[in-house]
């Protein structure tokens, strides 16, 4: 997902921190989950209204122990999955500013994307599907509360209702 993962622009966080080494027939990989905060999206350690952005990816593999490839790399979800990610939207929304974007990964291989969308009271605003089977979800929401629609309505004499949005291609 990262361009890179030490941009200045950006913090990582991630629940662990550690170095997986797997092999496999072409040969042994290596890779270093390093975040710059470790903290659950559960519960963020960051103040309310914090960042312009967020993006969560969490895991999207409900299992009970972090066994296999894919679920020692990307993590699992427990048990009370839908409680986690109830929790998780919540905190992303928290530490997003009025008018703040966030941006949700989901890859729905086990759990379609509209059962998890029921989590959060929140609506997205539009979606992008992609991956080879096109199962996996970016989904784009826009935090209200900050007087956006007091400035596009100034912008310029658009018929639109200022709780509707405009899409330039």
């Amino acid at each position: 997902m990262w361009f890179n993962k030490r941009d200045p622009r950006a913090m990582f966080t991630d629940r662990r921190r550690e170095t997986i080494e797997m092999s496999y027939p072409s040969g042994e990989y290596t890779e270093v989950i390093d975040p710059d905060v470790v903290a659950d999206f559960t519960e963020l350690p960051f103040h309310d209204g914090s960042f312009h952005l967020v993006v969560m990816d969490p895991p999207h593999i409900e299992q009970a122990s972090a066994s296999g490839r894919i679920v020692k790399r990307y993590g699992h979800l427990f048990a009370d999955w839908r409680g986690m990610l109830e929790k998780g939207f919540a905190e992303c929304f928290r530490v997003l500013r009025p008018n703040g974007t966030f941006i949700f990964k989901w890859n729905e291989c086990r759990i379609p994307v509209a059962e998890i969308l029921a989590l959060t009271p929140e609506a997205p605003l539009f979606g992008h599907q992609s991956g080879k089977t096109m199962q996996t979800h970016w989904i784009a929401f826009l935090k209200g509360g900050g007087g956006a629609e007091l400035v596009a309505k100034d912008l310029c004499d658009s018929p639109k209702s200022p709780n509707e949005s405009i899409l330039m291609q």
